[in-house]
């Protein structure tokens, strides 16, 4: 099997740098880059703007260990178990863009269509309008409607966690797919940790190709306390337990 991608983890997290726009895949609970987070803490890495469709469990480490300067998300909360504790205290330190599901997805799909923004009919008449002065009213050129132009968002590097790769960075997802598919397309680079390195005919659909990837890193349970699935459901014991030490924390 060639190694050709095939990198350790703290190789992989010296690509992140301080201004970096870092994309973290997976959604919610699930399928997160956990690991790939708890080095880039490890080696205190600090002044790095988020981007992320919802953060978890994995978003509010970094915020906890004071990594992260700006941050662009959906949502930020661990689903049934609530908002995310650190964030929920240190949120007035980050700066924050406000950010709907439209506006994440379109600004995405305005990046891998190549053009500045993207015409959206959802947010007009709606208060994100008020908080986002880069969000502008447009006239269409060949009829009487009115767009918001939602601008294409800049992606530095992907981190996203796949069940299976082979040494070249195929990979396979297994569901789930959040919008792991266009960020690997967005981003300037793309890291994938995987549970398992296998031949490329062990593989069986690939949800992202070789051609986006940068670099792959093996990472056995990379993705603990968030699921994996097939292989593991979310660790709910772990996450109330972190919950209860974050609560204790002056």
């Amino acid at each position: 099997m060639s190694n050709h991608k095939i990198v350790s983890m703290s190789e992989a997290v010296d690509f992140i740098k301080q201004g970096d726009w870092l994309a973290l895949g997976g959604m919610t609970l699930y399928r997160r880059p956990v690991a790939f987070v708890n080095e880039l803490v490890k080696k205190k890495v600090t002044g790095i703007n988020l981007m992320t469709f919802t953060a978890g469990y994995e978003s509010d480490l970094l915020v906890g260990s004071d990594s992260i300067n700006a941050v662009r998300s959906c949502y930020f909360g661990l689903e049934s178990l609530g908002l995310a504790p650190m964030y929920t205290k240190k949120h007035h330190q980050i700066e924050i863009i406000e950010e709907t599901e439209a506006t994440l997805a379109f600004g995405l799909k305005a990046k891998l269509a190549g053009l500045s923004f993207m015409p959206v009919h959802a947010l007009k008449g709606t208060d994100i309008l008020h908080v986002r002065p880069d969000l502008k009213t447009i006239s269409c050129p060949y009829t009487d409607q009115s767009y918001v132009a939602v601008p294409a968002i800049d992606v530095d590097i992907a981190v996203i966690h796949a069940v299976k790769a082979d040494s070249q960075g195929n990979c396979s997802l297994y569901g789930e797919y959040c919008m792991d598919k266009e960020l690997a397309l967005a981003a300037k680079k793309v890291i994938i940790t995987a549970e398992q390195i296998v031949e490329t005919s062990e593989l069986e659909e690939v949800d992202i190709m070789a051609e986006s990837v940068d670099v792959v890193v093996v990472a056995p349970t990379g993705a603990h306390p968030t699921s994996c699935y097939p292989l593991y459901p979310v660790d709910y014991e772990y996450l109330l337990e972190y919950v209860k030490q974050c609560n204790t924390r002056n």
